[in-house]
């Protein structure tokens, strides 16, 4: 079987993927969808939406909201976030939906069942906690 250029789309992911995988290792995305619920309305899901701020963070830019889907342009989103997941779905309203569902949630709250749950995930042993 053969294939013309026109048949092949290339999209990276670069160092993405690594983090990807430890966000997918540690059920990070499934954890925020438990503290922050979900809905069946949802293209994206708020986990979703938290791992995408993780790489976005990662890409070291800081553009505002409403520039946020352009910076997953040309990256496989779909091997990153799920099927069907495509860029424009990573756009500011599903993060405003979800920065404030954080906000809502608790933020100290939620880095702690985060980091313990990391701990747990990779056999951190904790003789004594400090929150800074």
């Amino acid at each position: 079987m053969s294939f013309s250029k026109s048949q092949i789309k290339v999209k990276d992911i670069a160092h993405l993927g690594i983090v990807a995988g430890i966000i997918d290792e540690m059920s990070l995305v499934d954890l925020f969808n438990q503290l922050l619920g979900t809905h069946p309305q949802e293209i994206i899901s708020a986990g979703q939406v938290v791992k995408a701020m993780i790489l976005n963070g990662l890409g070291f830019i800081s553009p505002p909201l409403y520039l946020f889907e352009k910076f997953f342009s040309g990256i496989a989103t779909e091997h990153l976030f799920g099927e069907g997941i495509q860029p424009e779905h990573l756009n500011d309203e599903p993060l405003a939906r979800v920065l404030d569902k954080l906000y809502d949630a608790g933020l100290t709250e939620i880095f702690i069942r985060v980091a313990l749950s990391a701990a747990d995930r990779f056999g951190v042993k904790m003789d004594s906690f400090h929150l800074d």
